[in-house]
């Protein structure tokens, strides 16, 4: 059998907390990356999927398990690897020729020789000519393909490549994509494998020879498989499009083929560790919601995932909270790549606005739990007030800091439009509506 270059061994990730419990990120994980292959790892929003590509390069280190170079403990192994980010992260100050050189002048290479590797590089990029140049005076493809240059120039094992394309228009991502296809299918670069993260489902059949999709809460791998199909890779032929559509059903269905539950070292699942609470809140805006509905509605009430997505021109990435929101709330429901609006959701799609702020509040309450605790405890105060820690200390438990505010931001988002409760940003308090606050001091109305 092949011997991997790369081999995680349990990796996983994790934040202490004050308490007990803890923030798990990735659980632990097994994964492997091969020579000869093109590896894409896909996931939605917050599965970890940069962050296992930073423990596999060797960049952060793991909170539990081991990664591998060459079967040697990747910390004390000289490692070979690359990584073009998605952000090109040139030196705006620096040349082409000189943005090129950097990694080979940081590894104390001979002038002579780190020009004439750079120069090579950016030839066989498509660069000859532009060496002189500064960034400032590139467009963004070119500046990418400054960013693969930088990364091909020390001759990389293994090419590591964090949404490379996705700052990028459509047709850029797409020449570019083909000329990286051409380049290691001809063998033009000295690469033994390739691990690409990306969100962008399409882009991952087209390039690579195996797809692992990660899940989330926390990041752990629900399927990886090899693709079969053979270069170049017909978009519109049926395999293509079964293949995408098995993907989308993955992502967005959470009970189709499910990864075993992982374990850590003390044989307890790790949700036993995380003790979960809340359901992570979509962050998507309620006209957001609404709009989508009102598409759906146009389209019969019925869509395909990805073909929605193309027709309003969408990252999936930035549908696919939309989608989750209106899921959530009852107002849609996906099946195999599919999203059909349910009759609430039809409801709520042809209704004015006083009514749709109605049905948001019923289906808010009814389905979020977060939003539930807030109401009941304003209802209970007093002074029908609650600060903001109360439920910022609450949601830490189970949140990093940062999400743990992304999700009591979203809570608001929606609490305000349900007319549910309104927040102090200034004294950082949520209170009743003034009507219902009224209401409630006249009538002694407590918690149920």
């Amino acid at each position: 059998m092949t011997e991997p270059i790369i081999r995680a061994r349990q990796v996983e990730k994790f934040y202490a907390q004050p308490s007990e419990n803890r923030i798990q990120v990735i659980s632990p994980t097994d994964l492997a990356i091969y020579p000869g292959e093109i590896v894409a790892l896909l996931g939605p929003s917050g599965s970890g999927k940069s962050t296992l590509l930073r423990m596999l390069a060797g960049l952060s280190q793991p909170s539990g398990g081991d990664v591998f170079w060459h079967e040697k403990p990747i910390a004390a192994a000289d490692i070979n690897v690359s990584i073009v980010f998605q952000s090109f992260a040139l030196f705006p100050w620096l040349t082409v020729l000189q943005n090129v050189e950097a990694p080979l002048k940081a590894r104390g290479m001979a002038a002579q020789e780190r020009q004439k590797r750079s120069i090579k590089i950016l030839d066989t990029v498509g660069l000859d000519g532009f060496e002189g140049a500064y960034p400032k005076e590139l467009s963004g493809g070119m500046r990418q393909r400054v960013g693969f240059a930088r990364a091909l120039v020390v001759e990389p094992e293994v090419l590591f490549m964090d949404e490379p394309f996705s700052a990028l228009d459509v047709l850029t991502a797409e020449n570019l994509r083909s000329e990286l296809l051409e380049l290691w299918q001809n063998k033009t670069i000295p690469t033994r494998s390739i691990f690409i993260v990306t969100h962008n489902i399409e882009e991952a059949v087209l390039l690579a020879d195996r797809i692992i999709v990660l899940g989330r809460n926390p990041g752990h791998v629900r399927t990886d498989f090899k693709v079969t199909l053979q270069h170049p890779r017909d978009r519109k032929g049926a395999p293509f499009t079964a293949l995408v559509d098995y993907i989308y059903k993955v992502l967005t269905r959470p009970d189709v083929m499910p990864a075993e539950m992982p374990v850590l070292a003390s044989g307890r699942p790790i949700r036993d560790q995380r003790q979960m609470h809340y359901e992570m809140l979509p962050h998507a805006r309620p006209g957001g919601i609404a709009g989508l509905l009102e598409i759906l509605l146009d389209l019969g009430g019925k869509a395909d995932i990805y073909k929605l997505a193309d027709e309003l021109a969408f990252e999936i990435d930035d549908l696919f909270p939309i989608v989750d929101a209106a899921q959530l709330l009852g107002f849609l429901k996906v099946e195999e790549g599919d999203v059909s609006i349910t009759p609430t959701g039809t409801d709520f799609a042809n209704s004015e606005i006083l009514r749709q702020k109605e049905l948001f509040r019923e289906a808010a309450l009814q389905n979020v739990l977060l939003l539930r605790q807030i109401t009941r405890a304003l209802r209970s105060k007093s002074d029908h007030t609650v600060p903001e820690d109360f439920f910022l200390d609450m949601l830490d438990e189970q949140f990093s800091d940062d999400e743990t505010q992304r999700q009591l931001e979203t809570a608001i988002n929606w609490g305000r439009y349900a007319e549910l409760f309104d927040f102090d940003a200034g004294r950082r308090r949520f209170k009743l509506p003034e009507a219902e606050e009224e209401e409630a001091l006249a009538s002694g109305e407590t918690i149920e």
